[in-house]
């Protein structure tokens, strides 16, 4: 009996050494564009650009437990407005994709994911 060994998915998404995809291949499907990489550039502008904004939010949140809604819009609107620049600044989301493609490359590659190999580097320090 002859097995059949087409797949689903175009030969870019199921090729590659762990048959996860093409690890050189730089196409984004609509998910990565759409969710994946505004992640990345909205974990990327909070800990690297608005860190100030961050602390100085959670700072008054703790402060005012339930309250933190109404004393803590000033800290929220700032924490907004760099947010939001960051995130329409093209030069920032060039720098985030490129970061983006790297990760999803290098798990291509290894079949380790970014979560699992901050794991093992912090194991091994």
């Amino acid at each position: 009996m002859e097995t059949n060994t087409s797949h689903v998915l175009p030969p870019k998404y199921s090729s590659g050494p762990h048959g996860l995809g093409d690890p050189n291949d730089k196409s984004l499907r609509k998910v990565e564009l759409n969710v994946l990489i505004p992640q990345v550039i909205r974990d990327r502008a909070k800990a690297e650009k608005c860190f100030l904004e961050v602390e100085e939010f959670k700072k008054c949140c703790q402060e005012n437990n339930l309250s933190m809604v109404f004393k803590c819009r000033t800290e929220n609107n700032k924490l907004t407005r760099c947010l939001e620049r960051w995130f329409h600044d093209k030069d920032f989301q060039e720098e985030c994709k490129q970061i983006y493609l790297q990760e999803r490359s290098e798990y291509r590659k290894t079949n380790v994911s970014k979560k699992l190999r901050n794991i093992e580097k912090e194991q091994s320090k």
